[in-house]
C-alpha cells in the first residue's frame, strides 16, 4: 500500500514537521521514517556534530501517532486533519541522549488503548536495527468548543 506523504496527515508545517515518510499504517499500529541529516527535514535542529538530541524522541513519537490518527481519518473520508495534544509520556527513555548523525530513524507505535478522546500507545525509535528510545504517549482529542476556548484565552474581545 502506498501512503501520502507526513504533511497530509498532519497539522504541521516546515519546520516542525519532523517526519520524512509513512511507510506502514494498521488498525493498531504505524511506522514512520526519518534520516539525521543536514539535507533533511531535522537539520535545523542538529547539533553541531550533526546528532539529533534525545528530546525530540516525544515529538517524532507524537507526530507518528498523529501520522496514525491523520491516515485513519483520512480512510474514513474526513478531509479536515485534526489537532490531537499529547498529554505526558511515561518510561520515556533515550539510552544516549541523542540520534546519531546519518542514521536513518524508524519510529513504531502501537495502540495500548483508546476510547473517543484519549489514547495511549506504545512507541519505540531504532535504527540499523538498535533500539534508540522507547516509551509510552497518552494523547488527547479536543473537541472543536475545547480547542477554540483554548486559543482564545486571554484575547481581548
Amino acid at each position: 500500500m502506498s501512503y501520502l506523504s507526513p504533511v497530509d496527515y498532519l497539522p504541521h508545517d516546515a519546520p516542525m514537521l519532523l517526519l520524512e515518510t509513512v511507510e506502514s499504517v494498521t488498525d493498531e499500529s504505524a511506522v514512520c521514517r526519518v534520516t539525521v541529516g543536514p539535507q533533511g527535514v531535522l537539520a535545523p535542529f542538529m547539533t553541531a556534530d550533526g546528532d539529533l538530541p534525545g528530546w525530540y524522541a516525544l515529538e517524532l513519537m507524537a507526530q507518528t501517532v498523529g501520522a496514525w490518527s491523520g491516515w485513519h481519518r483520512h480512510q474514513q473520508g474526513q478531509s479536515s486533519i485534526a489537532l490531537g495534544m499529547v498529554l505526558g509520556a511515561r518510561e520515556l527513555v533515550c539510552a544516549e541522549g541523542r540520534f546519531p548523525a546519518g542514521s536513518s530513524l524508524t519510529i513504531t507505535v502501537k495502540l495500548l488503548m483508546q476510547d473517543e478522546r484519549f489514547g495511549s500507545f506504545e512507541c519505540a525509535i531504532t535504527a540499523d536495527g538498535a533500539t534508540l528510545a522507547t516509551g509510552r504517549v497518552n494523547t488527547f482529542q479536543p473537541s472543536a468548543e475545547e480547542l477554540t476556548s483554548l486559543f482564545n484565552q486571554g484575547s481581548s474581545t
